[in-house]
């Protein structure tokens, strides 16, 4: 009895920000669930999601203003005095891995929408949430956060572009529209989240970001649930094409990592950044994949985005303790714990 008194004591001693805190770190560790929990969510119940699809670019772009609140343009400088690691990023990101993505896809499957819906996937800009497995596997904070800022403020002139060339000018596609969502999803609330960061150093987001990172989370479970619905009766496990679809995806999803890999070493990166460049060369915004596809593709090119967004994360944290070893520890600890066992 005193021990239910003594916890209701201390949650109720508890303020706002610090309960805040614990629901966001929650959310975080739970995050590849919460993504699975709405994708259930649209395949189960679409009639009750479906009427929230309107809503879908609302809800992503204040879930990249709250990403966006992190960014300082002042992390910029710090890495264009050694520009090797943005170069290689966007040579393997924008170039080979959309080329490859299409010429493989297309191999395998008959389907053009299919094939369309990969394009995209490997077009879109690399994930804000990227940023989050950064931190935790102790990486370079300021590269990881301008290839974010970087390719995110591209994106309306990189995705069209990628999907006009591969896919080609005959594609019947509303690239004005695409740009227009893209510029509204993306670059506008990326340019207020940093701008309200460095007008007020740092003050805004120290105050909003403890209660919206939290939100941020449970909107991106509408925005999955929302854009599942839609395309609920596609997703049929007793589909063949629909199991090849996750084979490719997870086959796909694996190759970005070690490819990222081989070119940061290659590039001789150190592990500080190799940690960065690997979680951005390998994460996609997969959440404005299928927001884009299912407003302006067929709806089968949803597909590859909507199951690849069950693996994406948990792929993220079996990639990362293969190449990184344990959430939090740095190379430095590597060693140091290699050498102990050697003592011993």
């Amino acid at each position: 009895m005193s021990e239910n008194k003594d916890t209701g004591a201390k949650i109720s001693a508890m303020t706002p920000k610090k309960l805040a805190g614990i629901i966001n770190g929650f959310l975080e560790r739970s995050f590849p669930l919460l993504i699975t929990l709405g994708l259930v969510l649209g395949v189960l119940l679409p009639w009750v999601f479906v009427d929230l699809r309107p809503l879908v670019p609302l809800f992503f772009g204040s879930v990249t203003l709250v990403g966006a609140l992190k960014l300082r343009v002042r992390e910029l400088g710090k890495t264009i005095a050694s520009p090797l690691p943005i170069i290689f990023y966007f040579v393997t990101a924008r170039v080979i891995m959309p080329l490859l993505v299409f010429a493989f896809s297309s191999l395998v499957f008959n389907n053009p929408d299919i094939v369309s819906g990969y394009v995209l996937l490997y077009a879109v800009p690399t994930a804000v949430t990227g940023f989050i497995w950064v931190s935790l596997y102790k990486g370079d904070p300021a590269l990881g956060l301008t290839l974010i800022l970087l390719d995110t403020m591209l994106a309306p002139i990189v995705v069209p572009a990628t999907v006009r060339i591969l896919l080609g000018a005959g594609i019947d596609l509303d690239m004005t529209g695409m740009i227009i969502s893209l510029t509204f999803m993306i670059v506008i609330p990326t340019i207020v989240g940093v701008t309200l960061n460095e007008s007020s150093r740092g003050k805004i987001p120290a105050v909003l970001t403890p209660y919206l990172a939290p939100v941020s989370k449970l909107l991106m479970l509408l925005v999955v649930a929302a854009n599942t619905s839609a395309v609920a009766p596609l997703i049929r496990f007793d589909n063949p094409q629909v199991w090849l679809i996750i084979a490719v995806s997870i086959g796909f999803i694996v190759f970005s990592y070690f490819f990222a890999r081989f070119v940061s070493l290659a590039g001789k990166f150190n592990r500080d950044k190799q940690v960065s460049f690997l979680f951005a060369a390998s994460l996609r915004n997969i959440a404005s994949a299928m927001t884009l596809a299912i407003r302006y593709f067929p709806e089968i090119a949803v597909l590859p985005a909507l199951l690849g967004v069950l693996l994406q994360h948990n792929t993220a944290a079996i990639m990362g303790r293969i190449f990184f070893g344990k959430i939090g520890g740095s190379g430095e600890e590597a060693k140091r714990r290699r050498v102990q066992k050697q003592i011993k």
